[in-house]
């Protein structure tokens, strides 16, 4: 046989008109307001999908249960199959092994799908493990029909169940617990124990236990629901600590006291199911789903209630075509947002939010009888099997036409979460939210969920409008705004004025309302929207915009703070400047620091404040260039204008001697304000800023007219000195201080004559106008220059020669030793000239000895093969190698001197082949002359030469220190040789 579960067959699928009504029309074809397509391009699939099993059981089947991929069926009469569903072709089919006519009442398989319960008709119970082939009979469970039984999903595991509750058909419960593991010698059962712990009863009398669920809550307490035909009880309580695993007998002692709660409908049909929905396996069902005769009974689980873990109940009528008299349901299943019943030929799925038929499937009777419907609690499917079929249905998307149903409930949120990944979805829910919330007047929210949606902007920008709701319009801006990209400019810069426009026209208002703490949270609120981040580049390249529609509604206070936002703090400062603030102006000039700023309106606060300015300026220190702050510094103001020159004079002083600047302009400033104000510290200043041109700043020009024009004589003889005007600085000095100019008239030291006649000049002003002899003399005394008969034309013809005895005589001897060291010169200047006659006649009698062996020391040659030189160091070289040494060495002078001795030298050598020819007699005499001349020219030619080329040698003398720092390669050759060597 194939695959039984891989391979399936689809099965009357056109079956999907229910399904279909509670979809999207498929005829919303086109672009809506919302802005999204919405156009199906395929059929979907169905919500439940039924495909039947490619199986076909050899005989019938009476039982089928299915968890954990684990399905297990009971054929015939004796026959158990168990099939893996992960492993299909691995069939595992186990006889039971009865002789007698006891057929299979139920089975029961835990949530593991390990451990298997195999009730008989005949009051016994049977138990098969997964990972065994032998069927144990439990004999403690003998007498009892059972019909449910409530697993343990704490504790269970593959070898043993834990506590669990076994429900029977008197209505009793037990606690019983099965272990699969081998018992003992003396123990050969599988069941651990088996003890009753409650029984149930309808109208006084014992009733079949229908249905048991045990689930664990928080703080570890235990809910226990058990159903009958027509009532549902809960047992709620906590095990008490130090109880092995769980004792659900606790439980039941706890509500003995009192009646158990329970809920009773009147209505029977013999039995009743309930089943829960469970997303994930291990974890607390959310809902459940009790089948019984009024219909079904439908709610959520709440764990977090006390007493009651039912919540938000509601019943659901059986519809029209179910008659329990006739046609009773068989068996429920719950999914999230359905619950399946299984009739006798169909099935319908009715959907847990409106209580609509969402879907039914028909089954052919062909099929046979349904006997039952299961779903797998892990899987997720839903099994539902015939005598002769197995067939089951595949839940897909169940949640995707949810949000419609919440919508129309107006349940919003759920709608919303049930639709996120669907953005034409999303887009239909915010509408409808959007709307609600106007229609009931809940303008803010409708503003935020309107922005959210892509309805045209204007039609809801004018909903507002006409209902004149500005803060909700406010709101709806600011939403959308936030909603939209950095690229759509055009939007964002519509968004910002508007906006913009908005609060101005909410503050004009609270201002005449005069609500102070409205309009502070507003005037907060407007600022934080200035100065969000996000618009800064719109508001900055719209800013005459929002200016003008601040200065439109003579909002001062915020054009102040959306220029500082703008960082438009020329803005700031003329408005400070405007409205006589000077102070806030310089606070916001000193906390931003820019130099330009501090330029421009320096001029106005210098009027004002100098000090305070003054000391901003030193604050910013070199971030200032002095030159541009002089407009502010020359701008005097009538009144206080003593205080701004003392500010003025307070700075230019820290530029020039704390920050050592050099601009000629603030030195002549600061000359022309000590000149003016402060004339004691003119000569300092002149003093202390040096006595060469190449150390001062400022104009000595400059400064000696302005120092002429205020009388500042002394002042005045500084700047001489400096300008090397001595004549003129002494002759200034001469109306001040005589010793003023005796100290100028010794700074010319290089000049000899100069200093004889600046002192002249002293000596001359001190006989002629202070008549002073003495004084005179005292000049002469300090100068070495002058003589006595220097200065004695300055005295009137009066003075006897009695003032001048001793500087007579001083004179005289002075010339009488100047006479004695002359002739003393002279003397050994005739014996030093003695001396180098004879040195030259001692020189031109010495002579060298040359060996025949002896090479030229450049060329390497014999030395006496060609004319040479011989020096005194012993270096030999022939006269043309020397040429060729000495000549790169000359310079170009010397070179151009050579060459043209050596054209001159071969000029006389021709003129004397042409000499020596015949001629005749009476020319002898004169050729004769003619030749004597030519031989005496011709030796002073080869004299110059050898100065020239043989003054020294070329490898010892002066011409080789000299190439010293020259390279041995030349460089204009160094490629070329360089390529040589490769």
């Amino acid at each position: 046989m194939a695959s039984i579960l891989d391979e399936y067959e689809d099965s009357q699928n056109t079956r999907k008109s229910a399904q279909r009504n509670s979809r999207l029309s498929n005829t919303n074809i086109g672009i809506p307001h919302t802005g999204f397509v919405n156009v199906r391009l395929e059929e979907e699939k169905p919500i439940f999908n039924k495909q039947r099993v490619d199986f076909t059981p050899p005989e019938k089947i009476n039982h089928l249960v299915v968890c954990n991929n684990q399905l297990c069926m009971n054929l015939g009469k004796d026959s158990l199959l168990r099939i893996d569903l992960t492993k299909p072709d691995q069939r595992n089919q186990i006889e039971l092994g009865r002789k007698d006519d006891s057929t299979v009442h139920r089975l029961f398989l835990d949530p593991t799908g390990s451990h298997l319960l195999i009730g008989l008709s005949t009051r016994e119970c049977l138990y098969l493990n997964r990972n065994t082939q032998k069927v144990r009979s439990l004999s403690r469970w003998r007498g009892h029909l059972i019909e449910c039984v409530g697993w343990n999903k704490q504790f269970g595991n593959e070898t043993n169940t834990g506590p669990i509750l076994v429900g029977t058909s008197q209505g009793a419960i037990f606690e019983a617990e099965i272990s699969a593991a081998e018992g003992s010698l003396f123990n050969t059962n599988p069941d651990q124990y088996f003890r009753q712990v409650h029984s149930l009863e309808e109208d006084g009398n014992p009733a079949p236990v229908c249905c048991l669920e045990v689930e664990r809550g928080l703080e570890n307490k235990d809910y226990i629901i058990a159903t009958t035909r027509k009532r549902l009880f809960q047992f709620v309580g906590k095990v008490a600590e130090g109880s092995e695993q769980q004792c659900f007998s606790s439980i039941f002692s706890q509500n003995q006291d009192q009646l158990p709660s329970f809920q009773e409908f009147p209505a029977n049909m013999g039995y009743s199911e309930i089943t829960f929905y469970t997303s994930k396996l291990r974890t607390l069902p959310k809902a459940f789903a009790w089948m019984m005769g009024n219909g079904v009974l439908y709610g959520q689980l709440d764990f977090v209630r006390p007493n009651s873990l039912l919540s938000d109940v509601q019943v659901w009528e059986y519809t029209s075509d179910i008659d329990i008299s006739v046609n009773k349901p068989i068996s429920i299943v719950l999914t999230q947002f359905h619950f399946l019943l299984l009739l006798h030929d169909r099935v319908k799925a009715i959907c847990t939010l409106n209580g609509e038929v969402v879907y039914e499937d028909v089954f052919p009777d062909k099929s046979g009888t349904l006997k039952k419907m299961i779903r797998d609690p892990v899987g997720g499917l839903v099994w539902i099997y015939t005598e002769r079929a197995v067939f089951r249905y595949h839940v897909q998307r169940e949640a995707r036409d949810v949000w419609q149903m919440y919508m129309s409930m107006n349940r919003f949120d759920l709608a919303k979460e049930y639709c996120r990944d669907r953005p034409e979805c999303m887009d239909m829910v915010l509408a409808k939210e959007a709307e609600h919330c106007f229609q009931n007047k809940r303008y803010l929210e409708s503003a935020k969920c309107y922005a959210l949606t892509q309805k045209y902007f204007e039609e809801i920008a004018l909903k507002f409008i006409e209902a004149k709701e500005e803060e909700a319009l406010k709101e709806f801006l600011l939403k959308k705004l936030s909603n939209l990209k950095q690229n759509e400019r055009t939007q964002v810069t519509l968004l910002v004025t508007w906006l913009s426009e908005l609060y101005l026209n909410r503050l004009g208002q609270l201002e005449s309302d005069g609500n102070t703490v409205i309009i502070r949270e507003t005037r907060e609120e407007f600022r934080n929207f200035l100065s969000n981040p996000k618009h800064k580049e719109c508001l900055y390249n719209n800013r005459s915009t929002i200016y003008d529609l601040l200065a439109s509604h003579g909002n001062v206070d915020d054009m102040v703070y959306f220029s500082v936002v703008m960082e438009d703090y020329e803005r700031v400062i003329s408005h400070y400047c405007q409205h006589d603030d000077y102070s806030a102006a310089l606070g916001v000039l000193s906390k931003h620091c820019d130099p330009k700023l501090f330029y421009k309106f320096s001029p106005v606060l210098m009027q004002h404040i100098p000090k305070k300015v003054v000391d901003a300026w030193v604050q910013m220190g070199k971030r200032l260039d002095p030159k541009k702050l002089i407009p502010a510094l020359m701008n005097y103001s009538q009144r206080g204008s003593s205080q701004q020159i003392n500010e003025t004079i307070r700075y230019i002083e820290f530029c020039v001697y704390e920050l050592t600047v050099t601009e000629e302009a603030i030195h002549n400033y600061l000359l022309s304000l000590y000149a003016k104000y402060k004339p004691d510290s003119l000569l300092w200043y002149l003093e202390q800023a040096g006595t060469q041109p190449s150390e001062i700043h400022y104009d000595l020009k400059y400064a000696l007219r302005l120092c002429s024009e205020h009388g500042y004589l002394q002042a005045c003889v500084l700047v001489y000195r400096i300008m090397e005007l001595y004549e003129e600085a002494v002759d200034l000095a001469l109306q001040v201080d005589v010793d003023l100019a005796k100290s100028c008239a010794d700074l010319p030291e290089d000049d000899e004559e100069l200093q004889k006649k600046l002192w002249l000049k002293i000596a001359r002003h001190v006989v002629q106008e202070e008549k002073d002899v003495k004084k005179a003399m005292n000049c002469l005394s300090s100068c070495n220059l002058l003589k006595i008969e220097d200065i004695l034309p300055f005295f009137p013809d009066f003075v006897t020669i009695d003032h001048f005895k001793e500087a007579i005589c001083g004179s005289l001897e002075e010339y009488n030793q100047h006479i004695d060291e002359l002739k003393q010169e002279m003397e050994e200047a005739t014996e030093s000239a003695k001396r180098i006659r004879q040195d030259i006649q001692e020189m031109r009698n010495k002579y060298g000895v040359v060996d025949s062996q002896e090479k030229c020391a450049s060329c390497d040659f014999p030395l006496l093969s060609r004319p040479f030189y011989l020096f005194l160091c012993g270096h030999m070289f022939h006269s043309d190698c020397l040429f060729q040494e000495v000549t790169p060495q000359l310079s170009a002078y010397k070179q151009a001197r050579l060459e043209e001795l050596q054209k001159k030298l071969a000029a006389t050598a021709q003129a004397s082949k042409s000499r020596h020819r015949p001629v005749p007699k009476d020319e002898g005499d004169a050729a004769s002359i003619g030749k004597g001349s030519a031989v005496s020219s011709r030796e002073q030619i080869k004299s110059d030469i050898d100065d020239i080329v043989a003054s020294e040698c070329v490898y010892c003398g002066e011409l080789m220190i000299k190439s010293i720092d020259k390279p041995f390669i030349d460089p204009e050759k160094f490629e070329e040789e360089k390529s040589s060597w490769l």
